[in-house]
């Protein structure tokens, strides 16, 4: 018989897409609230791996990543993702999305990402949001699964996963839990 463990320790992340630097730098601030500080962030990418956000979000599209420096529980993962579909909808215009919000979380084995979209190859995990494994960590590498999103897929973003895996296996049993405030009601948190 199996014994339960305790989970991987996996840092949070939110990956944005945005064509308004503006927006990006009024939701950056909230987000640091809710979830603590930096672990390690992006810079600012042009976008271009698809034309499914450009009549919603605008053009050009550019990409960030923050990775915040405390351990979550993946248990919390549809909260955040509920949290993040909030700050969406504040920033919103005349019905558009003006950023997209898109959380995860990195442990040492794998990279998850949160939907609000079924699919063959995504778990439910409650409150409407599923689970998706976009990235494998196997051979001292990542693998891209045969779903995975083109980004992640990447090599410039596999080589951020892999430097973000690095620094939490440095600090491995070192982060405190994170919890997740509730879901925004108003831009200040």
């Amino acid at each position: 018989m199996g014994v339960p463990h305790l989970f991987e320790e996996p840092v949070l992340f939110i990956g944005s897409l945005f064509s308004d630097n503006r927006i990006f730098y009024e939701v950056f601030p909230i987000l640091k609230d809710n979830f603590g500080n930096i672990l390690f962030q992006s810079s600012i990418q042009p976008w271009e791996y698809s034309v499914h956000y450009n009549k919603e979000l605008g053009t050009p599209i550019y990409r960030n990543f923050i990775f915040f420096d405390r351990v979550i529980d993946p248990a919390t993962l549809a909260d955040i993702k509920l949290f993040t579909n909030g700050l969406e909808n504040i920033y919103s215009q005349s019905g558009k999305r003006r950023i997209n919000l898109d959380p995860g979380y990195l442990t040492l084995a794998k990279v998850v990402l949160a939907s609000t979209k079924n699919y063959s190859h995504r778990i439910y995990i409650g409150k409407g949001i599923y689970a998706e494994l976009a990235l494998l960590h196997k051979n001292q590498q990542f693998i891209a699964m045969p779903y995975t999103y083109n980004d992640y897929k990447d090599e410039m973003y596999v080589s951020m996963f892999m430097n973000v895996r690095n620094l939490l296996k440095k600090n491995a049993g070192k982060k405190s839990c994170l919890t997740v405030k509730a879901q925004p009601d108003c831009p200040c948190g």
